[in-house]
């Protein structure tokens, strides 16, 4: 049995952290991915749809991505579906689907305002132990973190955006997405 999802997508607004009784921390965000295809709006434009996923993560993924990830950002989450229920105040049964997220990739730089794709310094965090840093920087098994490396080959010394590309294409390999 395989419960796996990964979705790319943009926030919807600031992920909200809290923490539980017993001092762990969840925060809870919307990710709106696009849906491969558009429809006809009528006047011959083609209108975009997206679906709106509730994410949630937990621990010190939970505080990193209250942290870094801001409303419009592009993120990947990857993680697993769940489905809960509850009984609301007027006695209905309530069935809520999200993504638990183990694993949340930066995709965008937080000093630009809803500038182009790239990744940043703090290009990903995790809670599985797995590839969880930017450039491919590890999380280690102790709830992961953020990757605070940059590329020597892309950023010579000084402090400047190493994806600062005057308009030309960047070469970058398959290997090195995330996705």
């Amino acid at each position: 049995m395989l419960n796996r999802v990964i979705l790319i997508g943009r926030l919807t607004k600031d992920p909200e952290l809290r923490y539980t009784p017993a001092g762990v921390a969840v925060a809870q965000f919307t990710l709106a991915v696009d849906r491969p295809f558009s429809r006809d709006s009528g006047g011959g434009e083609r209108e975009r749809e997206a679906d709106f996923i509730p994410i949630v993560t937990w621990r010190q993924l939970a505080e990193t991505c209250a942290n870094y990830l801001r409303k419009g950002r592009l993120a990947a989450v990857e993680g697993r579906i769940q489905v809960r229920n509850y009984e609301n105040n007027e006695g209905r049964r309530v069935y809520v689907t999200e993504v638990i997220a183990d694993n949340v990739r930066f995709l965008e730089s937080p000093n630009r305002e809803g500038g182009s794709a790239g990744r940043d310094e703090y290009a990903g965090a995790g809670n599985s132990g797995g590839n969880a840093g930017g450039y491919g920087g590890g999380g280690g098994n102790s709830g992961g973190g953020n990757s605070n490396r940059s590329s020597g080959s892309r950023n010579s010394g000084n402090n400047s955006d190493p994806f600062a590309d005057d308009g030309r294409p960047i070469d970058i390999s398959d290997d090195d997405l995330p996705f």
